[in-house]
């Protein structure tokens, strides 16, 4: 089966897992909103950054020529392999496995779509901390394996740490850990960052 084919089929899978994953996940929102997370996960450049997570380039068989032209690494060809992933997996399992990589793969992603663009929380982090001449630091680890890696991030404001979180990128990690950090600093009141400044010295984190 050529690659075209199996890309064909893959895009299709893709495209019925996420919006049924959606429209069971968020019943709340309006059709409007689900047609704006799924173009938010399917497409290529999504796809392209979850193969570049799962180091699909160094497994790819690929001609001389675009090889050294950096075909590893180009997104349209990790995109398209992605999906083709996708029908291979729907052809071998069927339904069932073929919803749950999709799920597994996306579902981080469809939930920060899901959220909308206002729940930016490492910005929302970095204007408190500002209000008080204090910048948010973060400090990342990761383990599992590069095919499965998990990473955990922790954010300090004053000096001291306030929120921690994972994700399966960096961003997503520091994403959830600086929403940890702003609801509890703005559940302790805004002082709370002020005297966090105060007992680490005034000095910026």
């Amino acid at each position: 089966m050529s690659n075209e084919r199996l890309e064909f089929l893959g895009d299709a899978v893709l495209g019925l897992a996420v919006a049924d994953h959606i429209f069971r996940a968020y019943r709340d929102l309006p059709e409007g909103e689900l047609s704006k997370v799924r173009a938010a996960v399917v497409n290529s450049v999504v796809l392209a950054e979850v193969a570049s997570e799962l180091e699909v380039g160094p497994a790819l068989l690929l001609g001389k020529g675009e090889d050294q032209a950096g075909g590893r690494e180009k997104p349209s060809i990790l995109a398209d392999v992605m999906e083709a992933l996708i029908a291979a997996v729907y052809l071998d399992g069927g339904w069932p496995e073929a919803y749950s990589l999709v799920v597994g793969l996306l579902g981080e992603r469809i939930a920060e779509a899901a959220e909308g663009p206002g729940q930016d929380f490492k910005g929302r982090l970095q204007e408190l901390a500002a209000r008080f001449d204090d910048v948010p630091r973060y400090e990342v680890d990761d383990e599992g394996p590069d095919h499965d890696k998990r990473f955990f991030a922790s954010v300090y404001v004053g000096g001291r740490p306030h929120g921690s979180g994972e994700g399966r990128s960096k961003k997503q990690a520091e994403q959830a850990a600086a929403r940890m950090a702003w609801e509890s600093l703005q559940g302790a009141g805004a002082s709370a960052v002020a005297d966090a400044n105060a007992d680490a010295g005034g000095a910026v984190a």
